[in-house]
């Protein structure tokens, strides 16, 4: 026969301790210290039973999706999509740019469920966020990229855990899974993260993951190459409230990826035409990119003789210049710059050119009804810090049916230890 201290360790399979205590009228230290002592009054008893009830007939995901999710530091959405793709519904949304914010909510708008938007996590308090199945959070990428790192370490400032702005967002991210315990979760980040600090800054995320937090803990980088033309490793960490047989080794993964001409504008007269986006990036008529995409004479005189500056040097800078049969480097924030990590050759003497934000959005798997409601520059800037979609959609294939089934567990077992109190 269960004992009302399994009811509370059920209990806090789905609720977090900060919930059970405002059920119960007391403080998450009283909870902590009947978990401990494995004791729990007889006047716990029935908040604790409602709780569980409620499980019993409907976690988060009491709605017509199959799970609910929240998106941390969302940037564009990237992420989201791929798990809107294999049932889920985004339940609260948390991105600070106000550019990008503005491409987020053009492009995620649901008539039918409306959820809240907020800006900056970090002073948002954890127990006002909703509950729901799984967290996602592509948190910052800068704090641990090489080109930030870099930066930082030359002008003598403190960089990724020791940063204040940026570096301790991730415990933004874990002070919610903390508070709100959600079945799953999925962090994106830059490959260098597991390099950063000689290997210490991982370590410390693992750490919390799974020996605080108590998370069954998977992570793999992945190269967005194999999925579009472009170079791109990232490392995606999954977690679950406890084990399941998801693995990594699901992944589908091609072989051989796309190239470059499949993202490209078509110049035969194929090239759709997007309301949207009318002649901003080509001209239909013309059946050519808009000329502003071309580099000016100065800037690629510039480029080519800073080139063999470097060259000469032996530091081994140049220009990515490439063709329709290529694969690219990775695409960067700074890309609206000068555009020099990927420089698209066009021949018959032209100089080469950038690739428009539209071309950036099909590099990183956007769909052509993503709308670019944004500056070039802020376009540039949003696609070069944001996932390649079709990645997080085959993490999401493989994650998605672990969740759904340690759902109808936690569910089920909440309905037993019921049936075992009464």
């Amino acid at each position: 026969m269960a004992t009302r201290h399994d009811l509370l360790l059920q209990a806090l399979q789905v609720y977090s301790q900060a919930e059970i205590a405002a059920r119960c009228g007391k403080d998450v230290r009283t909870i902590r210290r009947w978990k401990t002592d494995q004791s729990c009054p007889r006047i716990a008893e029935a908040a604790l039973r409602e709780m569980l009830h409620t499980s019993a007939r409907n976690t988060p995901s009491e709605s017509r999706a199959d799970f609910q999710f929240i998106d941390l530091f969302a940037g564009i959405g990237g992420i989201r999509r791929g798990f809107e793709a294999h049932g889920g519904q985004c339940v609260f949304t948390s991105e600070w740019n106000e550019f990008s914010k503005k491409t987020y909510q053009q492009n995620h708008q649901d008539a039918s469920h409306v959820h809240q938007f907020v800006g900056d996590i970090v002073s948002y308090a954890e127990d006002s966020v909703p509950s729901h199945d799984l967290l996602l959070a592509g948190f910052p990428c800068q704090p641990f990229s090489i080109a930030g790192v870099s930066k930082k370490n030359s002008l003598g400032r403190p960089h990724g855990f020791e940063c204040t702005t940026q570096g301790t967002l991730f415990y933004d991210v874990a002070r919610i899974i903390d508070a709100k315990r959600p079945a799953g979760f999925v962090l994106e980040n830059v490959k260098n993260l597991l390099s950063h600090d000689k290997g210490n800054t991982f370590r410390t995320i693992l750490d919390v993951l799974r020996d605080e937090l108590k998370y069954d803990v998977h992570y793999k980088v992945i190269d967005g190459q194999h999925f579009t033309p472009q170079h791109r490793e990232r490392i995606v960490i999954v977690g679950f409230r406890e084990p399941t047989g998801f693995s990594f080794d699901d992944l589908r993964v091609p072989a051989t990826g796309p190239r470059l001409a499949s993202i490209l504008h078509k110049t035969d007269g194929t090239e759709p035409v997007l309301p949207h986006d009318g002649e901003r990036f080509f001209d239909h008529v013309r059946r050519k990119v808009q000329p502003k995409y071309t580099l000016t004479p100065n800037l690629w005189a510039y480029l080519q003789a800073y080139a063999e500056k470097h060259r000469a040097a032996g530091n081994g800078f140049g220009f990515g210049l490439v063709t329709p049969g290529s694969v690219t480097r990775t695409l960067s924030a700074r890309y609206h710059k000068d555009g020099s990590e990927i420089l698209l050759a066009q021949g018959n003497g032209e100089r080469p050119r950038r690739l428009t934000p539209r071309e950036c959005a099909r590099l990183m798997g956007f769909p052509d009804d993503f709308v670019i409601p944004v500056s070039d520059t802020q376009a540039y800037r949003q696609f070069g810090n944001s996932v390649v979609v079709p990645v997080m959609q085959e993490v999401a294939r493989i994650m998605s049916p672990h969740l759904k089934e340690l759902l109808a567990r936690e569910r089920e077992r909440s309905r037993e230890t019921l049936t075992a109190f009464a």
